[in-house]
């Protein structure tokens, strides 16, 4: 099983025995334990079966759950699960999907209304039984109304991409707004997450009923959802929930640093102000005698539009600084590594978008590209590029007219003659060489060993066992005219799981044949994920960041996978294609 799998019923584990109303501390064991297993840099599955090792080395696992993903492991299920599944109603969890509701109150209707179902849910909500009960009111049963609208879609996500193009318009929208003075997006956009599910706002401004006016005014607006004096939740007609939060400038900073999160790496931050005798919310650092007391505080704190007697607060920097730690990029938020860092002093400069000189995997009208090799280097050129490779698909893909080595060789003396006319850029010849279901690559190695650049990729063959993925992409990184793999996973987000594949045996292997693995930076790939790439970087194998484009437009791409790059902590030389030079890539060949 893989480290998201066994991730997955340690949450649905937390989420079952929160319905059931058990110890809070336990159901916090499994959520940990879930975070910890997902974000390993290694196969949580290959620890538990190997005698020299022990998942209870990690912070958040002890010996009874490392246990339990050892049956997961050997038995693919979990008795505990079964268990509580059984003692749960199946419709009952469609209940978890709806907005804000969560396992305590779906436990509450469950047991004080028999609500079992979204059907019963909403038939409980229009005969207005749902505001009777303690703690939910006419509000909360009007919120629940309309989430059941769109509980079925309550775990769709956004691409990063997706959400980048909605918050440059809500911002540029917001800006034409007299009274806004200050406004940024926040959340896990900031965070470069590659699926968005929400987008919060943070904003300064002369007049907040000003600021929510306007927002309120967007064209793609569908609902409010609520409005208070300094908040305000939004649903565009595209089902996305926005959330603007109107704050005080003398509190911007720490907002952002509050809303941009994340969670994990906010309570990390809390515990550190704590042994400082400080306190930190989303309106400051404060003394400890100083600090907001309670909401009612918080609340006049922010209509009065002040963060009174609190040390920092104006910038991120000043927060960060205020702790004696520096300001941490937004992609490294995540409570991995980034504190180890700071206290070492050794903070990684991560990569950056103007730091890549080269795209190493894109496609021509050759095959499936919608333009000319010539196009495609005069875009590349256009964005600042020192070199490209065209990496058209090879036979085996044949729908999209993959090329033989009779038309890859007609191909690349194409780019010869190209090459001669190009000043300061040089078009690299290549191929996308697929990775046979049998094993082995499609082209012959005297054809490949004629190319500049070879990504072997794997397109066929991806419900094969573990084992037998595995191989192949191992026999391709054996390959001496392989350069890298390309999208090494092959997921597509929101689209298709990864292919059960051995990293770490892929990452032994690239690193002992002097290889690269290839982060894909389409914004349905972003292959490899950021968690992955910090493990490609601790067996210090280079990654190269690739587009994949076919056209023009896909150019722009590197700068999702160069997000990626940083939340996974790479830095420039961490980076094959930051090279000035395409032959100063590292790539083996006898």
């Amino acid at each position: 099983m893989t480290n998201h799998e066994i991730a997955a019923v340690f949450d649905q584990i937390a989420d079952l025995l929160e319905f059931q109303g058990a110890n809070p501390f336990r159901v916090r064991a499994y959520r940990n334990a879930a975070r910890t297993i997902h974000d390993l840099p290694e196969s949580a599955a290959d620890i538990a079966a190997d005698p020299e090792q022990s998942l209870d080395q990690f912070e958040g696992i002890g010996k009874d759950l490392a246990g339990k993903v050892a049956t997961l492991v050997e038995t693919g299920s979990l008795p505990m699960l079964k268990e509580l599944l059984a003692e749960v109603p199946e419709s009952v969890l469609a209940i978890l999907r709806v907005p804000g509701l969560g396992p305590k109150r779906a436990a509450i209707l469950y047991r004080e209304l028999n609500v079992a179902s979204l059907d019963q849910l909403r038939e409980a909500c229009r005969s207005h039984k749902v505001r009777e009960l303690k703690g939910f009111g006419e509000k909360t049963e009007d919120a629940i109304l309309k989430g059941l609208d769109i509980a079925d879609q309550a775990d769709r996500r956004i691409l990063w991409i997706e959400a980048d193009r909605q918050v440059q318009e809500i911002l540029g929208f917001m800006k034409q707004c007299p009274e806004v003075k200050n406004i940024a997006a926040a959340g896990s956009y900031r965070r470069g997450k590659d699926t968005v599910g929400d987008l919060d706002f943070l904003v300064v401004a002369s007049n907040a009923d000003a600021a929510m006016d306007h927002l309120a005014s967007f064209d793609s607006v569908e609902s409010i959802i609520v409005r208070g004096k300094t908040k305000m939740s939004l649903r565009l007609r595209s089902g996305l929930q926005i959330d603007l939060r109107a704050v005080a400038a003398e509190s911007f900073g720490a907002a952002l640093q509050y809303f941009t999160g994340s969670k994990e790496h906010n309570i990390v931050l809390r515990g550190r102000a704590k042994s400082q005798g400080l306190k930190i919310n989303e309106y400051g650092v404060f003394r400890g005698e100083d600090s907001v007391a309670d909401r009612a505080d918080k609340d006049r704190l922010a209509a009065a539009g002040t963060a009174a007697h609190a040390i920092a607060g104006r910038t991120e920097e000043e927060v960060y600084a205020a702790l004696n730690l520096p300001c941490f990029p937004p992609e490294l938020r995540e409570a991995r590594r980034e504190f180890d860092w700071a206290e070492a002093g050794d903070l990684p400069k991560l990569v950056e978008l103007s730091d890549i000189r080269g795209d190493l995997h894109t496609h021509s009208t050759w095959t499936d590209g919608a333009a000319t090799i010539e196009e495609m280097a005069a875009a590349a050129g256009e964005r600042g590029l020192k070199y490209i490779a065209i990496t058209d698909h090879s036979k085996r893909v044949s729908m999209v007219g993959g090329l033989d080595a009779q038309k890859l060789r007609r191909q690349w003396a194409e780019i010869d003659l190209l090459n001669r006319r190009l000043r300061g850029f040089t078009v690299l010849k290549g191929i996308e060489v697929d990775i046979l279901e049998r094993g082995g690559l499609d082209l012959p190695d005297d054809v490949l060993a004629e190319a500049d650049w070879v990504v072997a990729s794997i397109h066929y063959g991806q419900q094969q066992s573990r084992e037998r993925i595995t191989r192949r992409v191992i026999e391709a990184l054996e390959n001496p005219y392989v350069s890298a793999i390309g999208h090494p996973t092959g997921r597509m987000l929101l689209q298709r799981k990864p292919y059960e594949i051995d990293l770490e045996a892929v990452m032994k292997a690239a690193r002992d044949n002097g290889k690269m693995l290839e982060l894909n930076a389409h914004p349905v790939r972003l292959d490899l994920d950021d968690v992955a790439c910090a493990m490609a970087k601790g067996f210090g194998v280079p990654i190269v960041i690739s587009t994949d484009a076919h056209s023009p437009d896909g150019l722009d791409a590197m700068r999702c996978g160069v997000q990626q790059a940083r939340r996974g902590g790479l830095t420039a030389a961490d980076v094959a294609n930051t090279h000035e030079k395409w032959s100063d890539l590292i790539c083996r060949k006898p």
